[in-house]
């Protein structure tokens, strides 16, 4: 017997060993038996491999899944869910993928708003690519870097670098459990934004998969490549693997506050004067403002608005105060409102932790939010005026469950040039608006009516928001800004929502698309279009 013919009947031999768990569909059949081929070397099925016959698809499906409403029995489901356990899995997924004709989501986090990593309304079939095991991080704190793999949670990132150090940190999300993989490729704005810039403006390497399933790193990908993946919408260009990120400074001490303001508190002007100074105070102060409804009190059944500014300062409570009392003394900060701690805890204060939980919880990497919700985002240039607020204030009171947040920019966010890296909201923005509405019942009917509110919102909202284009925040996607539509969609189409994401960086993206994925093989609702390809004497390329 031939060596050739010898491990091919080894092969077979493994493949029916693991029978009980082969997939009965003839697609996962194949792209499993695919997978042992093109990787290193053969997972058993049942570690890797989860079919909707399984008892614990459900499980896997829903596990890091943060929008309810993309979990509903009518939205389409997976065929297949993989979660590699190495590398070569990863390169072998692409190369199956694209021999067997599937749709391939991209799976880090699963914070996506419109759920585009683990749903598809595109033509079936698709599988979902769920790189939750790949979650190695090292940290080397003399050279000032962590490589994350893609699955880890920047909960986990941050809490590597306070093992070894607590005078290092990285500039990223203030959501835990967001994955390090995708959060990075939209941009990844924190609470030290404005002191170190966009946690994509501290990345100086990575690897990824191409389309054509090869392992790239900066050098092998180029610097368009390596341009257009920090900040340019994730599952475009190829998959995330690690990424290198640049350690900066923190203080040993730090100190946060949060102070609630209703409109009976002089609510409306203390936010009015936030807006005049938030973007221009002392660049080591972050602070947002979580904005809901709740009840009136003494009044029952009453409702008002209820602003609270959260905060953290890069320092210790005796210079912030001397900076609030000089800058915002509005507020009316005290030293009874700022707690002093180490940077590792003022990351579980922002992100809503009690007071008394462990650090190492963020290595369980379990999200505090799991509802059904649709989100918008804005970006504001020019405060809104008190009589605008108080438009806000009445359409927020209308709503069942609304939440907007208002983030501060300016800083280190006003020094990077608008090309710097895709992310183009940069010098000028006073803050951006997230907007949230939430609810509990998963009725077709009741998402429909809090769509409508939320849309009649961000209306109301455009004269207030900046201009041509109005911007959006690719990590908070909003399919109401345009889709791919039938699995396609032409440059035209795309500038739509291109455009408000991206500016005029959309226009680099499409030709790094066009070059580095011609075949459109990473395709969403949102992805990046390829430029049309025109024969010589045919009529011009867009490239032209």
């Amino acid at each position: 017997m031939t060596s050739l013919n010898s491990a091919m009947l080894s092969f077979f031999i493994f493949l029916l060993s693991c029978s009980s768990y082969a997939p009965s569909d003839t697609t996962n059949e194949k792209f499993y038996q695919c997978i042992c081929q093109n990787s290193d070397y053969c997972v058993p099925f049942s570690t890797a491999f989860v079919t909707p016959t399984n008892a614990s698809f459900t499980t896997v499906l829903q596990s890091t899944a943060q929008n309810l409403r993309c979990l509903v029995p009518s939205v389409p489901k997976p065929q297949l869910i993989f979660s590699p356990m190495a590398e070569s899995h990863v390169q072998a997924a692409v190369i199956c993928a694209k021999q067997l004709g599937l749709q391939l989501r991209v799976r880090s986090g699963g914070h996506d708003y419109e759920g585009l990593s683990y749903i598809s309304e595109m033509e079936p079939p698709f599988i979902i690519l769920d790189l939750s095991k790949l979650r190695e991080i090292v940290v080397n704190t003399e050279e000032n870097f962590a490589w994350a793999q893609a699955g880890a949670t920047v909960g986990e990132v941050y809490y590597r670098i306070s093992e070894k150090s607590k005078t290092h940190g990285f500039p990223a999300g203030l959501c835990t459990s967001l994955g390090i993989g995708g959060h990075i490729t939209g941009g990844a704005y924190g609470t030290m934004m404005r002191k170190y810039g966009l946690g994509a403006d501290n990345v100086v390497d990575a690897r990824i998969v191409d389309a054509n399933g090869r392992i790239l790193d900066r050098q092998s990908m180029g610097e368009d490549l390596f341009w257009a993946i920090r900040g340019g919408g994730g599952a475009s260009f190829g998959i995330i693997l690690s990424w290198k990120l640049r350690l900066v400074p923190v203080p040993s001490i730090v100190t946060v506050f949060t102070i609630p303001k209703t409109l009976e508190q002089n609510g409306t002007k203390i936010l009015y004067k936030w807006q005049q100074v938030a973007d221009k105070i002392d660049e080591d102060l972050f602070i947002r403002v979580i904005i809901n409804v709740v009840d009136k009190k003494d009044k029952k059944g009453e409702k008002t608005i209820q602003t609270a500014y959260n905060s953290l300062f890069l320092g210790r409570a005796d210079r912030l105060l001397q900076i609030m009392n000089e800058k915002f003394p509005e507020l009316g900060l005290t030293q009874n409102d700022c707690t002093e701690m180490s940077w590792i805890k003022s990351i579980m204060y922002i992100a809503g932790y009690p007071g008394n939980t462990p650090p190492e919880v963020l290595l369980q990497g379990k999200s505090l939010f799991k509802n059904y919700f649709k989100a918008k985002s804005d970006f504001v240039k020019e405060p809104i005026p008190e009589d605008g607020l108080e438009g806000l204030w009445k359409r927020l009171i209308e709503e069942d469950s609304p939440l907007v947040i208002w983030n501060p920019y300016g800083g280190m966010m006003a020094k990077f040039s608008e090309s710097e890296t895709p992310f183009p909201h940069r010098k000028g923005v006073i803050y951006m608006i997230q907007y949230l509405t939430l609810w509990n019942d998963p009725a077709k009917e009741s998402a429909t009516k809090h769509y409508d509110w939320i849309r009649r919102l961000y209306n109301y909202m455009t004269p207030y928001a900046s201009m041509f284009p109005r911007q959006a925040y690719v990590n908070y996607r909003d399919l109401d800004l345009g889709t791919n539509k039938n699995g396609s969609s032409s440059f035209i189409e795309a500038s739509v929502w291109g455009n408000k994401y991206y500016k005029d960086n959309f226009n680099r993206l499409v030709k790094v698309k066009t070059k580095v994925d011609p075949e459109n093989f990473f395709l969403h609702e949102q992805s990046i279009p390829t430029l049309p390809i025109t024969r010589k004497g045919k009529g011009k390329s867009m490239n032209q």
